[in-house]
C-alpha cells in the first residue's frame, strides 16, 4: 500500500508539472502571437520536455499554407520567431523544472497546423520526478 502511494504520489507530480508547463507556453504565445494553441500537451521523458501544441496556425496561415510559396513562407516565418524567442521559452521550462536546458528543437506541420517543441535538459527529469 505503501509503495503504491509512493507511485501515484510521483504521477501526479508528473502530470501536474507537464500541465503547468502546457499552461505556461499558452500563456506566452498568447502574448507572443496574439493568440495560443487551441490544444497544447507536455509530456517528461527522461531528460526530455516534449511539448505538442495543436491548432498554432492564424487564419492567415491556413490560407498561405494551402500552396508551396505560402508553406515555406508559413515555415520560415514560425522559424524565425521561433529564433527570436528561444531564450524565454527555454527559461520557462528551466523555471518550472529547476534543470538547465542544454538544448531545444522544434518543427511546424503547416498540414497539420501543429508544433512540436522538444527541450533537452541537463537532469533525468522524469526519474526526479519518480
Amino acid at each position: 500500500d505503501k509503495l503504491w502511494e509512493v507511485w501515484r504520489l510521483a504521477i501526479s507530480n508528473k502530470k501536474k508539472l507537464e500541465a503547468e508547463i502546457s499552461e505556461a507556453f499558452i500563456k506566452f504565445q498568447r502574448e507572443l502571437i496574439g493568440r495560443g494553441p487551441q490544444e497544447a500537451k507536455t509530456y517528461i521523458v527522461g531528460d526530455m520536455v516534449i511539448a505538442r501544441f495543436k491548432g498554432v496556425l492564424t487564419v492567415e496561415e491556413k490560407h498561405l499554407s494551402s500552396h508551396d510559396k505560402g508553406r515555406r513562407i508559413v515555415k520560415e516565418m514560425r522559424e524565425v520567431l521561433r529564433e527570436m524567442y528561444s531564450e524565454e521559452s527555454e527559461e520557462i521550462v528551466e523555471k518550472l523544472t529547476s534543470c538547465k536546458v542544454l538544448s531545444s528543437h522544434s518543427d511546424i506541420s503547416t498540414k497539420m497546423g501543429e508544433r512540436i517543441e522538444v527541450y533537452v535538459l541537463d537532469k533525468d527529469l522524469e526519474k526526479m520526478l519518480g
